[in-house]
């Protein structure tokens, strides 16, 4: 692992980053139509308590990463095998959000550029910020935090300025009953966004303050669990249930509504900048962890140096996992979280608690 050391501010940033990333860019729990923002709510319930799993085995290795203590959980031979399967997961992670981002760039303002050539782009400064090591990464986040928040506050005065805000499409609440809610937060909420926390377990030994982990991870997921809910909620407001649901970038549409005294108009463009930022942090960390991963894995002592070919996997992954957007979205929704996130995100790390406080129990027991 890389010798860095971050803060607890730098890491409640990456964590707010992170979280937001790509769930403000596509229409998250639209399924719920008008009570998506109670899916969102109750998936961010859920993804606290499936957090303090990941916090759980943090103390019990608290100087290793998922993949060292995966090998002393369940033998080093198993243990490798899953670690190998969790850096796969990562970088296939990367790639499905290194694709969400190349796309809304190539369907609004480069209309004309291949998607391959956007995605480069964005792969090789990830590339360039993972060879400058995780320390700079932080220490960037914490610059952008600041940008994040004045775009997002004054977007929401612009929306709320410009009239468009109509809180009659929240209504009627649950209208079919908590079926398509519980639906919603089972297949998507729960472990999107916030069960994507697992890969904060490749990252939390380098947190300076370790006991003070939780309470910074917790407050950065709470945080951005409102912001998302709030993002929902405008939403649905402005466009509507229908138009939401049928809207590929929603919050993008959203802002194309502001006009005020026909001056102040299409500001979808500057917007763009905000979800940009949060898309390369997320794409940034799932890559880091990954790399951390496949150098921890196979004792490389430089991981700097699997940066690049890793970096290709996932630039040619994100342009071939599907055809097209439409595609890319389906899978995303109906066979990602069942096959993918499910057992990674809950079912590996569930079973590697259980075992753990077992594996501890006796050696408590034992006599030193």
């Amino acid at each position: 692992m890389e010798k860095a050391k971050i803060s607890t501010t730098q890491l409640f940033v990456l964590v707010v980053l992170f979280e937001m990333g790509s769930a403000i860019l596509v229409g998250i729990a639209a399924g719920a139509k008008q009570d998506a923002w109670i899916a969102v709510l109750m998936g961010l319930i859920g993804g606290l308590m499936v957090f303090y799993v990941y916090y759980r085995l943090f103390v019990y290795y608290p100087d290793l990463p998922l993949t060292s203590y995966l090998q002393k959980i369940i033998g080093k031979w198993f243990g490798r095998l899953i670690g190998v399967l969790y850096v796969v997961y990562f970088l296939y992670c990367a790639s499905r959000v290194l694709r969400d981002f190349g796309e809304l760039l190539s369907s609004t303002i480069y209309n004309s550029t291949p998607l391959f050539v956007i995605n480069s782009l964005m792969i090789l400064t990830i590339i360039y910020a993972i060879h400058k090591g995780f320390e700079v990464i932080s220490r960037v986040g914490e610059i952008f935090f600041g940008v994040v928040y004045v775009t997002a506050i004054l977007g929401m005065l612009l929306i709320v300025f410009s009239g468009l805000i109509h809180l009659g499409n929240l209504k009627p609440i649950l209208e079919n009953g908590m079926k398509p809610v519980i639906k919603t937060f089972l297949t998507q909420t729960i472990t999107f966004p916030f069960g994507e926390m697992v890969v904060f377990t490749m990252l939390l030994p380098f947190l300076r303050d370790k006991k003070k982990a939780k309470i910074v991870c917790l407050s950065g997921m709470i945080l951005s669990g409102i912001n998302i809910t709030i993002t929902v909620i405008v939403n649905i407001s402005v466009l509507g249930v229908a138009l939401f649901y049928r809207s590929t970038f929603p919050l993008l549409t959203t802002v194309g509504r502001i006009q005020i005294a026909d001056f102040i108009e299409r500001l979808d463009v500057l917007f763009m900048l905000y979800l940009i930022i949060g898309g390369f942090f997320k794409i940034a960390i799932y890559f880091y962890a990954a790399v951390a991963g496949a150098a921890d894995i196979f004792r490389i002592p430089n991981q700097r140096k699997i940066g690049f070919p890793l970096g290709l996997i996932v630039l040619f992954a994100s342009v071939t996992i599907a055809s097209n957007y439409a595609e890319h979205i389906k899978e995303g929704l109906v066979l990602v979280p069942l096959y993918l996130h499910w057992p990674f995100q809950i079912i590996i790390p569930s079973s590697l608690l259980i075992i753990a406080f077992f594996r501890n129990k006796k050696k408590k027991k034992s006599p030193a």
